[in-house]
């Protein structure tokens, strides 16, 4: 009884035990079917999600070219050797994460043969400012480090080469001031959280590079990147490329912009050569210049002081934010205002005897014995200051004032890029503002030889003389000519040859203002103009080219004390006289005087582009 007892007890337990394990194992088969039938696709896409980075890659910003193709910016590759620090991260303190980082960085200098270039403070600053970015550790490698790459099969965690679009400049120098440069973008945090790896574009950071930037820039592509469970680049999953910006054709004509370039070598001061048929700006230089290659793929710190802090100013652009007394480059809208208003011909005289007295105050004239009696033409043609300052109270300052603010003094021309001074065209109000007194006649005999607080840009001056070029039409000056998708024409097929001449044509400009000045008006200025340069005696002969008839007139602006002789040499200058193409404006800092000066390269620069014209290249 008991031993049946006894194995009725164990039978029992037995069934119990087994029951339990049957219902265990089937606990187990259902979570098995659970994790790796129903639930697969889940666990799938969450392991996937941890091995796959999302990398976004810039876009490859558009080219810039002349008017006649010639390239003046573009993008070359550079290789660059990235970590990526989020694949390299440790467990613990962040030092551990940092030690990683250096051992990786070492175990590829030995392997490629490169020196270290970044400490242990940019890879902090890195982890703390921008982890989602790559850490370049070497930019810019050559191809000897990508062979040694490649023999070497390099496998190591977080690591990969990177391939940016660097901007290039391939005319060195030239027009540095209107291309400019660029630099790396500001991170865009809404797009950044949509990536693992934001690789940023660079952005215009100065001159048309910065203006014509939303239609510079390319559209970012992305690429999907399995890496294993240490961190180790397993495959590409797939690669959405890159879309490259607009190209832009610019009205420049980088030949002539190298001869404006070379007659302003070695001095301070700025030239503008305008087409006065449209307002095309033809050349823009200011000198000293710089090379937009320098700030490309970065600038360094002891570079960027040196240019920031120069003395001769390199990275102002004179054109078009220098801001000078006009001199006598302003008669002419003395004269223009006299004469459309009815208060002189061209037979108006007055007589010079070196002076012109106003009360206590004297204005001299450059002739100190003076130039006897003298007529408008004439007075233009000599730069009498007596004259102009007789001809300036006769006239009256609302008529003078009047006229040169509808020329566009005291006010910006518009043009396409940042920086660009109004200059000043003082009246009663600005004397009254700035040195508690009316407007007085000396100050109208001042601004009539253009003095005083009276100042003007080139550009201004450029704009001017291009209007008076053309008989008294206003052009608002530009430098993009048009915009062209690659995707459309085949722009390289067409940078060569005829063709180009009817892909980048230039389309009607932008008038601003017709003047609508007599014809009689225009005829007086542009002969007393045309004295200047082809009259034997004429203030601007050191200009004269054989063969080509020009109308100009010099300038000479005192600054600073008048103890001290300190002058800046201006001439403008349009050609040819009978149907000018050419309306150029130049001034030298520092100079002896606008005839003696800037008149010579005026004549160094006209002979360039009559040989350029001659030709027969447009």
């Amino acid at each position: 009884m008991t031993l049946s007892t006894d194995l009725e007890g164990e039978l029992l337990r037995a069934r119990i035990v087994s029951v339990v394990i049957v219902t265990a194992f089937l606990f187990l088969v259902a979570a098995l079917w659970r994790v790796q039938v129903r639930d697969v696709s889940a666990y799938r896409s969450n392991v996937e999600k941890q091995s796959i980075r999302r990398v976004r890659l810039p876009g490859t910003r558009g080219m810039i070219l002349d008017r006649n193709g010639v390239c003046l910016a573009d993008n070359r590759p550079s290789y660059c050797i990235a970590i990526y620090m989020e694949e390299l991260w440790q467990a613990g303190p962040l030092k551990n994460t940092i030690k990683e980082i250096e051992r990786i960085i070492d175990s590829l200098s030995g392997i490629l043969d490169l020196e270290k270039v970044v400490s242990r403070d940019d890879i902090i600053n890195h982890l703390n400012r921008r982890r989602s970015l790559p850490f370049l550790a070497w930019s810019d490698v050559d191809d000897g480090v990508i062979a040694r790459w490649a023999e070497s099969g390099v496998n190591l965690p977080g690591v990969d080469i990177y391939v940016e679009p660097v901007r290039m400049y391939p005319q060195g120098e030239l027009a540095g001031h209107v291309l400019g440069y660029v630099a790396r973008a500001e991170l865009d945090k809404s797009i950044e959280e949509s990536y693992d790896f934001y690789l940023p574009e660079v952005a215009g950071a100065y001159g048309l590079e910065m203006a014509l930037n939303d239609l510079l820039k390319g559209v970012p592509g992305g690429r999907l990147m399995r890496v294993n469970v240490i961190g180790l680049k397993h495959k590409d999953e797939g690669t959405l490329l890159p879309a490259s910006g607009t190209d832009v054709v610019l009205t420049l004509d980088s030949r002539i912009q190298q001869l404006v370039e070379d007659a302003l070598a070695g001095q301070k001061g700025a030239c503008v050569v305008i087409d006065p048929r449209n307002g095309d700006i033809l050349s823009m230089a200011s000198s000293p210049s710089f090379d937009s290659n320098s700030f490309m793929p970065t600038l360094s710190r002891s570079e960027w002081e040196r240019l920031s802090t120069a003395e001769d100013k390199p990275l102002f652009n004179r054109a078009i934010a220098g801001v000078y007394p006009p001199g006598s480059v302003f008669k002419p809208v003395v004269a223009i205002a006299s004469l459309e208003n009815k208060v002189a011909s061209e037979n108006t005289s007055f007589n010079c005897v070196g002076f012109f007295q106003l009360g206590d105050v004297r204005f001299h004239c450059w002739r100190t014995r003076g130039h006897g009696i003298i007529g408008l033409k004439k007075a233009l043609e000599q730069s009498c200051n007596s004259y102009f300052c007789q001809l300036g109270l006769l006239c009256g300052y609302d008529r003078i004032f009047n006229m040169a603010r509808a020329l566009g003094f005291g006010w910006k021309t518009g043009i396409e890029l940042e920086g660009e001074s109004d200059g000043l065209l003082p009246d009663g109000e600005w004397n009254r503002r700035n040195i508690g007194v009316g407007w007085r006649k000396g100050d109208t005999c001042n601004v009539s030889i253009g003095q005083g607080a009276l100042a003007a840009t080139p550009l201004q001056m450029a704009v001017f003389a291009a209007t008076i070029a053309n008989g008294g039409y206003l052009y608002r000056p530009r430098l993009l000519a048009r915009k062209v998708n690659r995707g459309t024409q085949g722009l390289k097929e067409n940078r060569e040859g005829h063709e180009r001449r009817r892909m980048y044509g230039m389309s009607e400009g932008d008038l601003v203002r017709a003047m609508e000045w007599s014809r009689e008006t225009v005829r007086i200025v542009k002969e007393g103009m045309y004295d200047v340069i082809q009259a034997d005696n004429g203030t601007g002969k050191r200009a004269h080219v054989s063969g080509l008839e020009m109308g100009g007139k010099t300038g000479t602006s005192q600054y600073g004390l008048l103890s001290e002789g300190k002058k800046h040499g201006w001439m403008i200058v349009f050609a040819p006289f009978d149907e000018p193409r050419y309306a150029i404006a130049m001034v030298i800092e520092d100079a002896v005087s606008g005839g003696v000066t800037v008149a010579p390269r005026i004549k160094t620069l006209m002979e360039g582009i009559l040989e350029i014209e001659n030709t027969g290249i447009n």
